[in-house]
């Protein structure tokens, strides 16, 4: 299994959509506060329908609460589009971590600097910046998992 983490998620819907990625493909999910929403938010309720209730979901105060916690996984890849290396060039394991930065400006400097491997999604025109968040992680979520074959 692969988990994913949300670094200060901003969007309701967003997450919602990931939670119920998570809850299909049964990866758990990290999501390190503050948060742009209630986690009781309507719109992430009805993005998540009723896989929300199905999730092995994990909530941390900080990234430091996140970082020093037992429950982290020990091997990190942070999704960025600063990355010299894509997912098709990593090797992901089971347990392996997916690290994604918030919507609005990504993932902070000291993030970069804690975790040893920056992957990024392919990207086939220069000028376009990003990919919707709950989109790359279902790539990024099965990319992992036909890997690791499960």
């Amino acid at each position: 299994m692969i988990e994913i983490i949300l670094f200060q998620p901003e969007i309701p819907q967003n997450t919602g959509n990931i939670g119920r990625i998570c809850a299909f493909s049964d990866c758990k999910l990290h999501l390190i506060h503050p948060f742009g929403f209630k986690i009781n938010d309507k719109q992430l309720r009805r993005a998540g329908m009723d896989y929300w209730e199905s999730l092995d979901l994990h909530e941390y105060e900080n990234w430091d609460h996140f970082w020093n916690s037992k429950t982290r996984p020990k091997k990190i890849f942070l999704l960025t589009t600063h990355a010299d290396h894509s997912i098709w060039e990593a090797e992901f394991q089971f347990g392996d971590g997916l690290l994604f930065g918030n919507e609005g400006h990504g993932a902070p400097e000291y993030i970069h600097n804690s975790v040893d491997h920056r992957i990024r999604i392919p990207k086939f025109k220069d000028n376009l910046r990003s990919l919707n968040l709950a989109v790359s992680v279902g790539i990024s979520t099965y990319e992992a998992l036909r890997q690791i074959s499960l």
